[in-house]
């Protein structure tokens, strides 16, 4: 055996005196020598072959004397075929490692038990040996078996040419070439007609109406069913309820792989759909109750037969009844009890501070005796008092000569309730006549005081006032509090819009202890309003609140109150109203704009869900809302209608560009700043 490369030494002249060693792995990196053989290998299992010739590749690497040999693949070989065997160093004919120098053309390499005779090699492998004075023979040519000469038989047998006659005789007896739907396909292809569809799902304890998609494909008439999954349904997120592929009518069936194929004719058509119809698929029965756009365009122009109308499908929401109130036990104050049964945690009572305003200090007393009484406790009398500011009750008994029995406080004053109507007590309770029960003590009500029955045949009692006189003391009131005006009418812009509305005004009135009617409050809020346009501005405000100053002439005097309110109701309820409006379309623009603008995938997912929905550009306002609700975000259709006029102001509420609206409501977020 001839002496490795790896222990060589490679050298480059460089000059007449200077000379560089390198080693074999750099100098001789990527150099392969290649081999090509064949070996035999006994076939046992065959009764048309005894053996079988399994032609091989041999390649050695120069850089470091390894080995490896694969054999090139065949076709319907029957054997596993690629690396035979891995990369590494062989062994030699004798003792030691195969060499370079022991592979030649015409000898058989000897490895593992394999018996490999060596017909070939490559063109570079030829130089090689021949530049090291060691030439290579002539190629040998290999061997063939059975099985080789029958694969050549196959590949060179004669086809007969496909003519015009033998396409139309394979078409008459039922067969076609290949391209026979390529038409449909070219012409339909990505056309999709969609139906929506429902089916009522019993087969789960409780019962559950189902929404799906219906995709059939016009290019090759095949069907897809999707689900369309509520947000928090329960159930798991794969909506594919059928993968696309061909469908057939009727109930579910299982198919082997050596069943016939199904005929044409029993797989699902576009005429097995229609809008308000039944169909039966995979074993459901599905309602179709709407169809998009297209599929309406598709039916009436392709199939001549319009489509019906969308049929609503929505199932009534279950009402949840609500729990019976559990009866007051009397401890702690009414209120915190109530509080218990609205919270899970209790939380503080809010008291009513307009009623308490409104009717501190009003109290109606009416006298009582007990409802079948002993004859001891026939003479006996009481009074009820009844706080209005709180609804409290509290009854005393005056004292009586000779009675015999101990008199003053029968009940502490509190919130209680009337056992005969299972209510607290209201002031129509006392009327004159009627029997109230207060822990199982019975009342029957004698007669009430003047005021209580001024108050009760009146509806109210009220003080006269000299109105002049209130404009005069308010004005005087308002200075002497806030130094300045404009702090005067903040205090009193309850919703900061510059303006002071008929509600706003009254409460002002009541800040300052005048208990007026509305009407009296019109009276004084048209005195302050010179415009007459049914609300106050600022510079009206000050006009009527600060004195002219002095000029040339004396001091103007003030116009005289005009106690005649006139239509000035219709024109305060009506800017009232308009104002309410403003404020609930800012509130629903600036909360559908906080979703879409401040949350980048609302705008993401509110675009896909429209995708959904329909093929067009479009959407109605009901469609904003659906789609809106998908996602989480709940609002309702008027708060919709309210964003879409302000951000396009006259767009059909039918036909609201999607794409538009929303980077309309992203480029309009700062014209409406937050209040402060």
């Amino acid at each position: 055996m001839g002496q490795s490369t790896t222990q060589e030494d490679y050298t480059a002249p460089l000059g007449d005196l200077l000379y560089t060693t390198a080693p074999a792995w750099d100098v001789l990196d990527r150099h392969v020598l290649r081999f090509y053989g064949h070996f035999q290998e006994a076939v046992v299992e065959a009764n048309l072959e005894n053996f079988r010739t399994r032609h091989c590749c041999v390649m050695y690497y120069l850089e470091d004397d390894t080995c490896h040999i694969t054999e090139r693949k065949q076709e319907n070989s029957g054997m596993p075929q690629g690396q035979l065997i891995r990369r590494h160093r062989f062994p030699g004919p004798s003792d030691g490692y195969l060499g370079w120098q022991d592979l030649r053309i015409g000898d058989e390499l000897h490895i593992y038990g394999r018996v490999i005779s060596i017909t070939e090699c490559d063109d570079w492998t030829r130089q090689y040996y021949e530049e090291a004075d060691m030439r290579q023979e002539g190629a040998i040519p290999p061997d063939q078996d059975d099985f080789e000469l029958s694969q050549v038989k196959i590949a060179g047998a004669p086809k007969q040419p496909r003519t015009y006659e033998k396409v139309y005789h394979e078409v008459k007896i039922g067969g076609g070439h290949i391209n026979k739907d390529m038409q449909q396909f070219m012409e339909w292809d990505r056309k999709v007609c969609r139906f929506y569809a429902v089916f009522d799902d019993l087969s789960m304890p409780q019962f559950e109406r189902r929404p799906f998609e219906i995709l059939f494909f016009l290019a090759d008439d095949t069907v897809e069913i999707r689900e369309k999954y509520p947000l928090n349904c329960g159930r798991d997120p794969f909506a594919i309820y059928f993968r696309r592929g061909p469908l057939k009518r009727g109930k579910a069936e299982v198919h082997g792989p050596l069943d016939r194929h199904r005929k044409k004719e029993d797989m699902v058509s576009l005429e097995d759909f229609a809008v308000g119809g039944t169909t039966e698929l995979l074993g459901q029965r599905f309602y179709i109750y709407d169809a998009d756009q297209f599929t309406r365009a598709y039916y009436a122009d392709e199939l001549e037969s319009a489509l019906e109308p969308a049929q609503d499908v929505r199932l009534p929401e279950r009402t949840v009844p609500r729990p019976k109130t559990p009866p007051y036990t009397g401890y702690g104050s009414w209120e915190d009890s109530m509080g218990s049964v609205h919270h899970i945690m209790p939380k503080p009572p809010k008291p009513d501070f307009v009623k308490l305003f409104k009717y501190d200090g009003k109290i109606l007393r009416f006298t009582a005796q007990l409802d079948n009484p002993k004859p001891e406790d026939a003479d006996r009398v009481f009074i009820l008092n009844y706080h209005l500011f709180d609804d409290t009750l509290s009854i005393h008994e005056p004292p009586q000569r000779n009675m015999g029995i101990m008199t003053g406080k029968f009940l502490e004053k509190g919130v209680h309730l009337n056992q005969i109507t299972g209510k607290l007590f209201e002031v129509q309770d006392f009327m004159p006549g009627s029997i109230i029960k207060v822990y199982n003590r019975g009342f029957e009500i004698m007669e009430m005081d003047d005021y209580t029955q001024k108050f009760l045949t009146e509806g109210n009692v009220k003080k006269n006032f000299d109105l002049q006189a209130v404009v005069e003391k308010l004005r005087e009131g308002m200075r002497q509090q806030f130094p300045l005006v404009r702090d005067i009418f903040r205090k009193f812009d309850a919703d900061h819009d510059g303006v002071l509305t008929m509600v706003e005004f009254k409460l002002a009135l009541q800040k300052w202890g005048f208990m007026v009617t509305d009407e009296e409050a019109l009276i004084i809020m048209k005195h302050f309003d010179t415009r007459k346009d049914g609300q106050i501005s600022y510079n009206e405000f000050c006009d009527a609140l600060v004195d002219e100053d002095y000029t040339q002439e004396m001091m103007k005097t003030r116009p005289p109150l005009d106690e005649d309110p006139g239509n000035y109701e219709e024109l305060a309820r009506g800017k009232l109203q308009e104002r309410e409006e403003t404020e609930a379309v800012r509130t629903a623009v600036r909360a559908i704009g906080d979703q879409v603008y401040r949350h980048t995938q609302t705008f993401t997912r509110l675009m896909k869900e429209f995708a959904h929905m329909t093929h067009t550009d479009s959407v109605t306002c009901q469609q904003i809302v659906i789609a809106l609700n998908s996602i989480g975000k709940d609002f309702s259709l008027q708060d919709v209608m309210r964003c879409v006029s302000y951000v396009l102001p006259e767009v059909d509420f039918q036909k609201v560009n999607y794409v538009i609206f929303l980077k309309a409501m992203v480029t309009s977020y700062h014209d409406l700043s937050g209040k402060r």
